[in-house]
């Protein structure tokens, strides 16, 4: 009988993963306690009983829902000493689950108001992060990401300050929130100075709504990386395109299922994806709220798709080359990956 090898072990990157979403729930019910916050009666419920909360977002109030709870998260999130936790905490469970690279996106406009101002928001993030892979030996970088909700004129300030500290970690710009609200092209100009300054374009589409958001990324923001892009599996064109020009869909199946974008794991257009020749970088996405962290999703793609321990080992390359990580590290990660299938 094979050996079945634990997914856990396997070097990986780990390329999508937001700020709040990223903390333990035990941090999050300490710090609520801490600071008198009140949560979502139904997030304590499924934090104490530890399963996550039922959500689903394929409709406004239920996106509502899911936003309100991860504002109550955020919430909670107050003086730099927490902001320091939740990285450090994000880093060790990255490498419990054989991450070697974890590019971590924020927004630092909503972490703003109780931490100085937009500047420090960032630059204490960015410290954190720096701190917690000195300490930890994992490789992180930040993704700075626009709220789709706001005026692009918002959106540039962000693009701005991402490219002035580019030198201080901070690797991508992406764009985030509910892809129903705010067209592409109305950010296109704040993605062009995030490339003009040496930044990845990693915005989300391809989640909520169709093959339609995916094109936009790609014609109006010149995505080299796309936040989920499953609905691409709609169109055999686009993900002929996709495997073309090598732009890697950083896949959340565990939060695809979560938010209702599909009905059960095996849903998920993972084998679709994979054998159309489209690059993939799984990632928990928010695994506060959806329950599940890097090392699952890949025991999804084995248990629900069958994917093989080659195959899985072939996503795990697909998610380093994607990486912003330098050359010796992603070397270092690659020779990982072929002793775990050696």
């Amino acid at each position: 009988m094979e050996r079945v090898r634990d997914v856990s072990e396997l070097p990986k990157a780990h390329l999508h993963l937001h700020f709040t979403g990223s903390m333990r729930p035990t941090t999050l019910l300490e710090l609520a306690d801490h600071y008198g916050v009140r949560l979502p009666e139904a997030l304590t419920d499924a934090l104490t009983g530890g399963e996550p909360p039922r959500l689903r977002a394929t409709d406004e109030r239920g996106w509502f829902r899911f936003q309100r709870m991860y504002d109550a998260a955020r919430s909670c999130l107050r003086r730099p000493e927490d902001i320091q936790r939740l990285v450090r905490e994000a880093a060790q469970e990255d490498l419990k689950d054989g991450s070697g690279w974890l590019e971590i996106q924020v927004d630092p406009t909503s972490y703003a108001p109780r931490l100085g101002g937009l500047i420090p928001a960032l630059e204490i993030i960015l410290d954190a992060v720096e701190t917690a892979s000195r300490d930890t030996g994992l490789g992180m970088r930040v993704l700075v990401a626009a709220n789709r909700m706001k005026h692009p004129l918002d959106a540039r300030t962000l693009a701005r300050l991402a490219v002035r500290y580019a030198d201080r970690g901070v690797v991508g710009f992406g764009l985030s929130n509910d892809e129903r609200r705010g067209m592409a092209r109305d950010f296109d100009r704040a993605f062009h100075i995030a490339r003009e300054g040496g930044l990845l374009s990693a915005p989300h589409g391809g989640e909520l709504t169709g093959p339609s958001s995916v094109r936009d990324c790609l014609d109006d923001l010149h995505a080299n990386r796309l936040g989920h892009g499953v609905r691409a599996a709609e169109d055999p064109r686009l993900l002929k395109r996709l495997a073309d020009k090598g732009v890697t869909c950083e896949v959340c199946p565990a939060s695809n299922v979560a938010l209702g974008v599909y009905e059960k794991p095996e849903d998920v257009p993972l084998r679709t994806l994979y054998e159309a020749g489209v690059p993939m970088a799984l990632g928990a996405d928010d695994p506060l709220l959806f329950g599940s962290r890097l090392a699952a999703q890949y025991d999804i793609a084995r248990r629900h798709h069958a994917f093989t321990d080659e195959e899985l080992a072939e996503l795990a390359r697909q998610s380093v080359r994607a990486s912003a990580a330098p050359e010796d590290v992603k070397a270092k990660l690659l020779s990982g990956v072929d002793d775990w299938l050696a």
